[in-house]
């Protein structure tokens, strides 16, 4: 079993936190980069380090000279509307609502728990932080492992796919820890 550390990603952390997730953006998503989805990609200090109450984790692998495999973020940002629809967006309001993001691990580390132990840490760094009601996240489906992942982590909210016109975008609540 591989030795993997998490820890608060740091400005040194940047550049290889910022390559997990376009390269997750090209190759998952298969959207690549989309400037008003994936903003706070480029400007990472910015959108995570910089403001109180959001953070960004990175997991490094210890047994290849520590470069980071996984990341993951949690903001004050609620989902906008649009593209949301209107009730989650009044839902899930910004400044309450701590959103999980950008929960990336490199394909040949997966299936190894770190998504589960990066989330459990921005939960905890939710209940910490004060000041949020929910905890929120969309995922795209069609990434494999990805829905059935949230699925086991919290409830799904609204499934786009079973709506007219509807996105392929599932939206999910996760229990706040206390």
């Amino acid at each position: 079993m591989r030795n993997y550390g998490i820890r608060t990603a740091t400005r040194d952390d940047i550049g290889a936190a910022r390559a997990v997730m376009l390269d997750t953006v090209y190759r998952d998503f298969g959207t690549g980069y989309v400037p008003q989805w994936h903003g706070d990609i480029i400007d990472l200090e910015g959108a995570y380090l910089r403001p109180e109450r959001h953070t960004l984790l990175v997991a490094v692998d210890e047994e290849e000279g520590g470069g980071v495999v996984a990341t993951a973020a949690l903001d004050s940002r609620g989902p906008a509307h649009p593209p949301n629809p209107a009730w989650i967006a009044e839902r899930f309001p910004s400044g309450e609502t701590a959103q999980l993001r950008r929960v990336y691990v490199r394909a040949e580390h997966r299936r190894r728990g770190l998504a589960r132990r990066l989330v459990g840490e921005l939960l905890d760094f939710a209940a910490t932080a004060g000041g949020y009601r929910s905890v929120y996240l969309h995922t795209d489906p069609a990434v494999p492992g990805a829905e059935d992942f949230w699925r086991s982590m919290g409830k799904a909210v609204l499934d786009e796919r079973e709506e007219p016109g509807g996105a392929r975008v599932v939206h999910f609540e996760v229990a706040m820890r206390v």
